[in-house]
């Protein structure tokens, strides 16, 4: 398998030892990577006006070179990523960029955003697959604790570069959840999976309405969520034994979930919480198993494709 490879000026002087690494790990998983010829600098940053001609000949000119190859690109720099395969949409999506820059460029054959641009990422997750990547690890790690951090530009903006997993922290919940109603219309998505805190059974509580600490992540079920979503995490929960617990609830739940399901064109929503005991007081109290449960369920979830495959 050959992927035209786009390394970018920051492997080839800071991060050397990144590009060997990506190289090596393509090698070892049956990819083949070819470098771009002559590529240029693609600039770092994505040119947001439309008229900026100069500034997107360098993402062309790669993927023209891709195309001639007769590969998509592949590239492992999160910013060359966010401008060529942006810079690619403008080519797909944009008629008087693309005119622009082809008659800049008189190319005999127009480029009009046929190649596939992958970060190194997708190229794991989505042509070697994770079950592949997992048969072809030598030395496991086992016990080590890697915190991953993604970053804007491989993330955002998530319509374009279309990495299907957003993270939004929002707030004033309990005034009107109006930092929910912007993001979730802004991003406009199928699921939401909405997370928060719940009611932990203490001696004075409802126990019908609360759950228990330490026994897992509370799965939301109510007549404003999706009872497709609440079921395919339930299931999920179990194939993925994952310990977990049902929130039933009338009516609304009080949280985001309420304005993300019916914000814009809407979107199938869920609420997962960690069981809280004294709740809006300075002594609250809360189990890490718990935690590491509703984190659990929330990778499983992404991994394994959503409701599609959950």
């Amino acid at each position: 398998m050959v992927f035209s490879y786009y390394p970018g000026c920051t492997l080839r002087t800071k991060a050397k030892e990144l590009d060997r690494f990506a190289r090596e790990s393509a090698k070892a998983l049956g990819i083949e990577l070819r470098e771009v010829p002559e590529w240029q600098c693609c600039g770092g940053v994505y040119p947001t006006p439309t008229d900026a001609v100069a500034t997107r000949l360098a993402s062309v000119r790669a993927l023209m070179a891709a195309r001639e190859a007769g590969t998509d690109l592949v590239t492992v720099c999160s910013a060359c990523y966010n401008v060529i395969k942006r810079v690619n949409e403008d080519m797909k999506n944009n008629k008087e960029i693309r005119n622009k820059v082809n008659s800049y460029m008189k190319n005999d054959v127009p480029y009009c955003g046929e190649v596939k641009v992958y970060h190194y990422i997708e190229l794991l997750r989505d042509v070697i697959g994770y079950d592949e990547l997992a048969k072809k690890v030598v030395n496991p790690l086992k016990g080590e604790k890697v915190g991953a951090y993604y970053g804007c530009l491989l993330l955002r903006p998530g319509k374009e570069l279309m990495f299907d997993l957003d993270v939004s922290f929002t707030t004033q919940e309990e005034t009107g959840e109006r930092g929910a109603k912007i993001a979730v219309y802004d991003l406009d998505p199928d699921y939401v999976l909405e997370m928060d805190v719940s009611f932990a059974k203490t001696p004075d509580s409802d126990r019908a309405k609360c759950a228990d600490m330490s026994k897992g992540v509370m799965i939301g079920v109510a007549p404003s969520l999706s009872r497709d979503l609440s079921n395919s995490l339930i299931a999920l929960a179990k194939t993925e034994n994952i310990p977990y617990q049902l929130e039933v609830m009338g009516g609304e739940t009080g949280t985001n979930a309420d304005t993300m399901s019916v914000n814009k064109s809407g979107a199938k929503a869920c609420t997962l919480s960690i069981p809280l005991k004294f709740m809006h007081t300075p002594a609250e109290i809360i189990d890490t198993e718990d935690v590491i449960s509703t984190a659990k369920l929330i990778a499983a979830f992404a991994m394994k494709g959503g409701v599609a495959n959950g």
